[in-house]
């Protein structure tokens, strides 16, 4: 069955075929790239690319910061904060303060 994939997946077509490969180095190794990258504005991902004399996405990308949380974290935070764990929004904006908090108090 040789289904014709639809024009506005065309773009995604090639990120699919990609494949991620992980490199277990020396922790000093990953650490200055990891490093190099940030001073960069890169992405650690990018910054092995760039090393590999590979190309390197140009679009600039969102600066943002992850984390994950399970309902057992939201159970945590919202005591913390005072809200239901349900207020996910709220509790978001009480992480965001903390994290700005901190690094204004580490400066």
């Amino acid at each position: 069955m040789n289904r014709k994939i639809p024009d506005k997946w065309q773009s995604s077509v090639k990120a699919a075929k990609a494949t991620q490969i992980a490199f277990d180095m020396d922790e000093k190794i990953q650490l200055e790239i990891r490093k190099e990258a940030l001073e960069a504005g890169l992405s650690p991902s990018d910054k092995i690319r760039d090393i590999l004399g590979l190309s390197v996405n140009k679009r600039p990308k969102r600066p943002r910061l992850t984390v994950s949380l399970s309902s057992d974290d939201y159970l945590v935070l919202a005591d913390k904060y005072q809200l239901s764990p349900h207020e996910q929004l709220e509790i978001k904006k009480k992480l965001m303060d903390d994290l700005i908090q901190y690094v204004n108090n580490n400066q």
